[in-house]
């Protein structure tokens, strides 16, 4: 996976569980592009403490995923809903199947799902 999607991810997912100072940071420096010596000079702390903090945090948000399996759970589930769209518009590489066999697969893939909840 791209690794500014991942970031983007784990951040979306558990961004909550940092706190508003390291937030802020990340935030800026992963999403805003600033610099360490831009952020440093707004918070009025050292580019150490700016780089520090930015690996502390992906130190965090991996942690979280490697506990929680949130992100991974969210991406298999996207693409079986995405395996879903793609039968119901008849995509599929097997698109010789009855409306039978569509409904019947569909089924087996919502089985998964609701097992991945």
């Amino acid at each position: 996976m791209e690794d500014f999607v991942r970031k983007t991810l784990l951040f979306d997912f558990y961004g909550e569980l940092l706190t508003e100072h390291q937030k802020s940071i990340y935030q800026e420096i992963v999403f805003d592009d600033f610099s360490i010596s831009e952020i440093a000079r707004e918070h009025g702390i050292s580019r150490q403490s700016v780089h520090d903090m930015r690996k502390r945090c992906e130190k965090m948000l991996t942690d979280y995923e490697e506990r929680l399996h949130l992100v991974e759970r969210f991406l298999t589930i996207k693409d079986h809903v995405t395996k879903i769209r793609d039968l119901s518009e008849m995509k599929d590489a097997g698109s010789a199947r009855t409306p039978e066999e569509t409904m019947k697969r569909i089924g087996e893939i919502a089985d998964v799902i609701l097992e991945e909840l």
